[in-house]
């Protein structure tokens, strides 16, 4: 037994002895337990519908001894599979695309490459193009995403073992979990929110001010509510959602408008006698500081912000708001005046039950650094500016 299935056995056989009488908690552990596994290069079972069942890596966190763990393990060649640039229509939900490229018995050779190179290589790779992956699929490269990983996996069918792909996953001491928990994992997470702590937190331009933090009961990171003076829940609130962006929040980045309206909103919602800011941890318009940091190298090369996403497998912007409405609900907010440009920002507050009576626009002057990325929220992704 080599290295790996020791790691494994030895974490997830405790784990597998749990027994839970909540169907829906031990699906959201099992979505906890693959995130955790991905990150850390091990593999995992993914199952879908009838005879759809994988064995799959995040190629990212990869390595050559585990990708020839699932030729070995299954005795089929290996897959590649990335995620194709999708982004939402507004009047819809978005359509998952994926590309697929064979690599047989050469994986280990393609994880050597490193997570950009080995997706350069597959987009050229003679055969690769646009596939139906299954659900099982769709549902690994969801789940890379949500570990903060490149969305690009290796993936190995399991065959002989359609019907019982959690009992071929306990043969091998692999965690196993299955597509429908995966594709839902945000959503749940958002409706477990509660608030976990509450202090008074005086800032620079708004002394009268509170910070709420609230958590999830499964999986995700903490979000935070600045309540600043005493808005009165009868009436609409004034209120901004920003999402996390360290490099422009803490460190003042010129490439982005971020801090400029971190701050600006504090003072205005001050200055107009109160309302709610909610701090979102979605850093890189939910794509992750690293991803964002090599979204920053693309540019420097020439694209813009929303083709640089794309080249990674990213949409434009992968936030979620499920999180601050139900914020606002525990608050007792279900009318806001919104600070912002974004208009996908009204319609998913609407959606989740938010009445939003008025948008408030919410721009800064351009710098040097930003030009071009201001231009591409307000041409590529709607932006008004």
């Amino acid at each position: 037994m080599g290295l790996i299935e020791l790691a494994a056995e030895e974490d997830f056989a405790g784990a597998r002895r749990l027994r839970w009488t909540d169907r829906r908690h031990a699906e959201m552990l099992a979505v906890d337990v693959a995130i955790a596994v991905l990150r850390r290069g091990l593999p995992i079972v993914v199952a879908g519908g009838a005879d759809d069942g994988i064995l799959g890596l995040a190629a990212e966190s990869s390595t050559p001894e585990a990708a020839n763990l699932l030729t070995r393990l299954t005795a089929t060649s290996v897959r590649a599979i990335w995620a194709l640039a999708c982004d939402q229509d507004r009047t819809s939900a978005t359509r998952f695309q994926v590309g697929c490229a064979e690599v047989g018995r050469d994986a280990a050779g393609m994880v050597a490459l490193g997570p950009l190179g080995l997706q350069s290589s597959l987009g050229s790779r003679e055969g690769s193009g646009q596939a139906d992956v299954g659900q099982s699929g769709e549902a690994l490269l969801q789940l890379v995403k949500i570990a903060g990983l490149l969305p690009t996996a290796l993936v190995a069918p399991i065959s002989g073992a359609t019907t019982d792909t959690a009992g071929w996953a306990a043969r091998h001491c692999l965690p196993h979990v299955t597509a429908g928990p995966i594709l839902s994992y945000q959503d749940r997470s958002a409706e477990t929110l509660c608030e976990v702590s509450r202090a008074e937190v005086p800032l620079v331009d708004a002394a009268s001010t509170k910070f709420i933090v609230f958590r999830p009961r499964f999986g995700s990171p903490e979000h935070i509510a600045v309540m600043i003076g005493n808005p009165d829940s009868a009436r609409p609130v004034l209120a901004r959602l920003h999402s996390a962006c360290l490099t422009g929040d803490l460190f003042g980045s010129l490439r982005c408008d971020c801090g400029e309206q971190l701050r600006g909103a504090i003072a205005a919602i001050a200055h107009k006698g109160g309302g709610v800011l909610i701090y979102l941890a979605q850093e890189g318009r939910g794509i992750g500081l690293a991803n964002k940091l090599r979204s920053y190298e693309l540019q420097d090369e020439g694209l813009d912000t929303v083709d640089a996403n794309h080249r990674l497998g990213f949409a434009a912007d992968e936030r979620l708001y499920r999180a601050a409405a139900e914020i606002f609900r525990q608050l007792g907010f279900n009318k806001v005046r919104l600070m912002t440009n974004n208009p996908d920002k009204v319609s998913a507050l609407e959606r989740y039950g938010i009445s939003v009576v008025e948008r408030i626009r919410h721009v800064f002057a351009p710098n040097p650094h930003n030009v071009k990325y201001l231009d591409a929220k307000r041409t590529r992704s709607g932006h008004l500016l």
